[in-house]
C-alpha cells in the first residue's frame, strides 16, 4: 500500500532569514513626505536631507562672560600692573554694539553676545578688576590671554550649506534643536505608514473578556501595535477572528486595502486550523515565501496583493515579537525613508553558556550588559516561542547560529539591538 503524498502545507521549502529580507524589501517603496510644525517633528524620520541655509553662529559672538578687547592691547605676558581699558558700553545677548572698539578700548560682553567690531578676544570676567574714574567705566587686565580666545566665529560650529541630516534621519532632540536654531519652523517628513493588524484564532479572547475553559487573551495585537507605534508606524486594530477562512481572507482583503502593510499572527503553521496556508494557496497574490530557516518562527510567510505587502506573523508570542523585529521592523524603516533599514548587529559576549542545539539559527530573546568595556549578552529568560515574560525583559535578539554542540561563556555572538539600544545608533 502506497502512502498518501503529503498536503502542500508540509512541503515548504525553506529560505534563510537573508534571503527572506531580501525578497521583502525590494517590494517595498519609501511613502509620501509630508510637512509637520516642528514640534511635531519629534520621533519622525526626516523625508529629505537638510542642510544649513546659514552659518552658525551667524555672527561674531562671546563664549564667555567677560570682556571684548583687542588682543594687542593686553600685556604681553602676565604683569602685576598689566593694561587698563575704557569700557564702551555693556553687550548683553541679543543687543548690538553701538560702538566699535579702538586702541585702548573694550566693551563689557556676555556669553552669546554680539562682537563689536574692532574686538578679536575675550578675556573672562575672572581674569579682570572693573573701577570707575570721572564717571567713565574702565578695566584692569593683567593677564595675557591668546588672541581669539573665548570668540565663535561666524560659521566656526556650521558653515552655510553643509549638509545637517541625512534623508531618514530620525528627528529626536538634538535634531530639533538644530532644526530650529536654522529657522525650520515647518519639516518634511516622512508619512507615518498605517499598518492593519489582524489575530487569528478561534480561542482568542479580548483582554477585557474573563478567562474561560481552553481560551487565552489576544496578547499579540496589543504587542504588535505597541511595537508598531515604537517604530514610529499607525497601528489599525482589525481584532481578532476565529478561524474561518473566509472571514480571515475578507479582513486581510480590507486590511490590504486600507493599509501601507498588512500583518498577521496565527494561522500560518502546518495545524488543521492554520487557515492562512490555503488563503495564500488560492488567492490571486503572490507568496514570496512560508518558511524561513530560523527558531523561533519559522513558519513567517510573506506575501503580496496589488502592489502591498502581507506579513504572517507566527501566533506563539515569541515567535511573532522575533519575526516582526526581523521582517516588519526593516520594512517600516524602509518605508520611512532610512537608506539602511537592515538590522544593525554587533558582537557580545555569551554571558552564560548556551547549550540548546539547533539546525536553524536562533533569535533568542536576551538582554545587554556593558561590563569592563565589554558587551555580554544572556537570554531573558527560557527560550520558548510561547513565552511572553522574556519579551517583557528582551532589549536584544542574540543570533545563535547551528550547532552540534553548546557554546561556551565568553563566545562571541552577533546581537541585534532593540529599543533603546538600537534607538541610539538610529
Amino acid at each position: 500500500m502506497n502512502a498518501s503524498p503529503l498536503p502542500d502545507r508540509f512541503r515548504r521549502r525553506a529560505i534563510s532569514p537573508e534571503e527572506a529580507l531580501g525578497r521583502i524589501l525590494p517590494r517595498v517603496n519609501p511613502l509620501e513626505a509630508e510637512t509637520v510644525p516642528l514640534h511635531d517633528a519629534w520621533g519622525r524620520r526626516l523625508a529629505e536631507a537638510v542642510a544649513a541655509p546659514h552659518p552658525l553662529p551667524p555672527f561674531r559672538r562671546s563664549a564667555m562672560d567677560g570682556y571684548a578687547v583687542r588682543a594687542e592691547d593686553l600685556p604681553a605676558a602676565d604683569s602685576p600692573e598689566g593694561v587698563r581699558l575704557r569700557v564702551l558700553e555693556s553687550l548683553p545677548a541679543g543687543a548690538v554694539p553701538r560702538f566699535a572698539v579702538g586702541p585702548g578700548q573694550a566693551a563689557r560682553i556676555m556669553t552669546g553676545g554680539m562682537m563689536p567690531e574692532g574686538a578679536d578676544t575675550v578675556v573672562m570676567l575672572e581674569m579682570t578688576e572693573s573701577d570707575k574714574s570721572g564717571g567713565l567705566d574702565f578695566v584692569r587686565i593683567r593677564k595675557n590671554v591668546a588672541r581669539g580666545r573665548n570668540v565663535a566665529g561666524i560659521g566656526s560650529e556650521v558653515a552655510a550649506g553643509t549638509p545637517l541630516f541625512a534623508e531618514g534621519r530620525r528627528v529626536g532632540a538634538g535634531e530639533t534643536a538644530l532644526l530650529a536654531a536654522f529657522g525650520f519652523a515647518n519639516v518634511p517628513v516622512a508619512r507615518r505608514p498605517r499598518v492593519g493588524v489582524l489575530a487569528t484564532g478561534s480561542e482568542l479572547l479580548g483582554a477585557d473578556e474573563p478567562l474561560a475553559p481552553g481560551r487565552i487573551r489576544n496578547s499579540n495585537a496589543p504587542m504588535l501595535a505597541a511595537l508598531l507605534r515604537e517604530a514610529g508606524a499607525e497601528p489599525v486594530l482589525y481584532g481578532s477572528v476565529s478561524d474561518t477562512p473566509g472571514e480571515v481572507e475578507s479582513l486581510i482583503r480590507q486590511g490590504l486595502a486600507e493599509n501601507d502593510l498588512m500583518i498577521t499572527t496565527g494561522g500560518v503553521s502546518v495545524g488543521d486550523f492554520d487557515v492562512l496556508v490555503d488563503i495564500l494557496a488560492r488567492w490571486e497574490g503572490e507568496t514570496l515565501f512560508n518558511k524561513v530557516t530560523l527558531r523561533p518562527g519559522s513558519p513567517t510567510t510573506a506575501a503580496v496583493l496589488n502592489g502591498k505587502l502581507l506579513l504572517a506573523l507566527s501566533g506563539n508570542p515569541g515567535a511573532c515579537f522575533v519575526g516582526f523585529h526581523l521582517f516588519a521592523a526593516p520594512v517600516l524603516r524602509k518605508m520611512m525613508r532610512m537608506p539602511n533599514p537592515e538590522n544593525a548587529t554587533f558582537q557580545a559576549r555569551l554571558d552564560e553558556p548556551f547549550l540548546k542545539i539547533n539546525a536553524y539559527p536562533r533569535y533568542v530573546r536576551s538582554r545587554i550588559e556593558m561590563r569592563d568595556g565589554s558587551a555580554w549578552v544572556r537570554p531573558a529568560g527560557d527560550d520558548f516561542s510561547s513565552l511572553m515574560t522574556t519579551i517583557a525583559e528582551a532589549d536584544s535578539l542574540m543570533v545563535i547560529p547551528p550547532l552540534k554542540e553548546g557554546l561556551e561563556r565568553g563566545t562571541l555572538v552577533p546581537v541585534i539591538p532593540l529599543g533603546e539600544w538600537r534607538s541610539g545608533s538610529a
